[in-house]
This record gives structure tokens, C-alpha cells and sequence, in this order.
């Protein structure tokens, strides 16, 4: 399993989850790529203890204008949306440009796709595209794991992002509506033909509450794979944009990690 993808409403903690995650593939000696593709939350690379940002990677493709370009022209060619390609060759991480991929000082790699910067800019459309096709010609190593954070909600289903992964992981917190989206991201993952997708209950402050949204989930066909509890060194990091240290949330995290691989 080198693909993860990470998915489920705004403010469900996705990216918290992704950094968790990453630390606790680390501590085991696997080779961890973070792919930041949610174009709106800008949090990640300071969860990871990054000043900035690593330079997006659509600009390593010739920026967005031109890639919009690109679409059109494929699309009015008779290419439907789903099929156009903007990367052509499969790529290693040994590939990309130091400036467009950042490293930790304990080896957690980070490859940001892209953000909207400025209003007016147009829609999303070629950024879920090289998504897509940066997640389908990645080849990685048995020992590299790839661990995506996707926008918030659905959108990306519509784009096929999640055809070039191996599972989804859906972070749940104790709402209605991340409940509902929990159950919309199941259903598409159906429609694709992913089966493993399972959820992960986040922000959780009681036994009781994980217990509520578990027998939710599991009504519809969902398999709770671990619950992380609310913590407050995470909640202080978060809001003063500091880095997330690895103890933070290790137990919770070990118990979803020996589920992913036994």
C-alpha cells in the first residue's frame, strides 16, 4: 500500500491526520512523500515545520494559465476531461527539483500541487488534474509511501484523483455533516470500484461520543479503523501555526497504522 489518500469535510483535522500519519510511517523506517492537494488549506507545510511552502508543482509544468490551455485544447479536440493527461512520463521522487520538493530533517518529504492565490483566478480544474496524473505516473519504492491530503469535501471524485490511489482514509469528527460526507465519499469511492475505505474518527473527547459514530458508520458499511482523541499539544500547535511534534497523538496513531500494515 504506497497511495493514501485523506479526505472528508472542512475542519474534520485532514491535515492533522496526514501529519500524524506521516510521523508514525517515519518512526517505522518507511520513506514518507506528503502530497499537499488541497488547494486551499495553506497550513500543511507548517505542520511539517516548513517556513514556506515548496514551489507548487504546477508550475514545474509550465503554470496554471498554461495548463488551462492545455485542457481546452485537448477537450476541443474530442479528449474527454477525464482522459487528458498532463504529465506524460512516469516520475520518481528522484525526479523533481529540490525547489519543488521539501525535506525534514528526519526525512518527511513534502510536494505541494498548488493553491488559489488570488480571487478571479478561475476554477480548480487543473490542479485536481495534475493531481491525478502526477499521482498515476508516481512510482514508488517498496519502502516509499505517499500520503495525500485532498480539498475538503467530494470535489475531487468528480476530477478522479482517487484512481491513482490504493485506499481512502476518512477523517470523521463528531458532526452530522462530516457523518454525511463519510457516508457521500463511500459511496463514491464505490462508483470507482476502491474497496478499502475506512474511517478514522478524529477530535474525539469520549468513549461514548466514538461509540455514537462508530454504530453510524457502521450502519453503512463503514469500518472504523481508529479513533484519535482530542488533544490539547495538538490544539496549541494548530493555533499558533507551529510544527506538530511526533508524540503528539503516537498511541492512536500506531493502532491505524498496524491496521494499514499488519
Amino acid at each position: 500500500m504506497n497511495k493514501i489518500a485523506i479526505c472528508g469535510k472542512g475542519g474534520s483535522g485532514k491535515s492533522v491526520v496526514v501529519r500524524l500519519l506521516a510521523g508514525g510511517l517515519r518512526e517505522r523506517g518507511q520513506r514518507v512523500l506528503v502530497v499537499d492537494a488541497d488547494e486551499s488549506n495553506t497550513g500543511l507545510h507548517r505542520m511539517l515545520g516548513f517556513k514556506r511552502p515548496p514551489e507548487p508543482l504546477i508550475g514545474l509544468l509550465g503554470g496554471k494559465q498554461k495548463l488551462e490551455e492545455q485542457l481546452e485544447a485537448a477537450v476541443r479536440a474530442g479528449t474527454p476531461e477525464m482522459s487528458v493527461e498532463l504529465i506524460h512520463q512516469e516520475m520518481q521522487l528522484s525526479d523533481i527539483p529540490p525547489e519543488y520538493m521539501f525535506e525534514t530533517n528526519n526525512g518527511i518529504r513534502l510536494i505541494n500541487i498548488g493553491k488559489i492565490l488570488m480571487a478571479l483566478e478561475g476554477c480548480a480544474c487543473p490542479m485536481g488534474i495534475v493531481s491525478r496524473s502526477f499521482l498515476k505516473k508516481l512510482r514508488l519504492e517498496p519502502d516509499e509511501v505517499a500520503v495525500v491530503d485532498l480539498e475538503a469535501g467530494v470535489e475531487h471524485f468528480g476530477r478522479g484523483v482517487e484512481t491513482s490511489i490504493d485506499c481512502v482514509l476518512v477523517v470523521v469528527e463528531p458532526s452530522i455533516d462530516s457523518l454525511e460526507v463519510a457516508e457521500k465519499i463511500n459511496e463514491l469511492s464505490a462508483q470507482i470500484s476502491i474497496a478499502d475505505v475506512w474511517a478514522v474518527l478524529n477530535k474525539i473527547t469520549s468513549d461514548d461520543i466514538a461509540e455514537r459514530l462508530r454504530d453510524y458508520l457502521d450502519k453503512r458499511d463503514m469500518t472504523v479503523i481508529g479513533v484519535i482523541h482530542q488533544n490539547q499539544e495538538i490544539f496549541e500547535s494548530c493555533l499558533e501555526g507551529r510544527p506538530i511534534q511526533g508524540s503528539a497523538a503516537t498511541e492512536d496513531i500506531d493502532k491505524i497504522l498496524d491496521f494499514l500494515f499488519p
